[in-house]
């Protein structure tokens, strides 16, 4: 049996980018319990993840990976400062760089945080090859968008 299409395109719920946006607010709702053992907001968590990816990025790698401008990405990173989970130093070579480095603190948070991704799946409810598959579908579709973009 077909599955019936509605055919009017201007209904929310016929909208990607509607279904992509909810999503996305439902992810952040189902990260703020998993997180907050760890004092960790979803954002602040996104920016430990490249930190424990690659210890000593600068403020523009960090916000180069995580799409973010440093008017976004400044608070969060003096909220980790205070937090004694990471430390800011200018760059020796570029006074203009800012390097983020984890502190002790910040490295040990790692192994906290390792039982987030199954915990999430598990609230996502569908199998990993099916998870995987639509995350590498979405960074092909904004891969697209970004180069249509440009």
């Amino acid at each position: 049996m077909k599955q019936s299409h509605d055919t009017d395109m201007l209904k929310l719920s016929q909208q990607l980018c509607f279904a992509l946006y909810s999503t996305s607010h439902s992810f952040t709702r189902a990260y703020k319990p998993l997180l907050e053992p760890l004092g960790l907001t979803y954002p602040q968590y996104l920016v430990m993840l490249v930190l424990w990816e690659e210890d000593g990025v600068t403020v523009k790698e960090i916000g180069a990976k995580l799409q973010l401008d440093s008017g976004t990405l400044t608070p969060l990173l003096k909220r980790l400062d205070a937090a004694g989970l990471i430390t800011r130093t200018r760059d020796s070579g570029d006074e203009r760089q800012v390097r983020v480095t984890l502190t002790d603190a910040g490295r040990a948070l790692r192994a906290r945080a390792e039982g987030i991704p199954k915990r999430l799946g598990e609230v996502i409810g569908e199998p990993l090859d099916a998870i995987i598959a639509l995350r590498e579908r979405l960074n092909a579709i904004r891969a697209n968008m970004a180069a249509a973009a440009e």
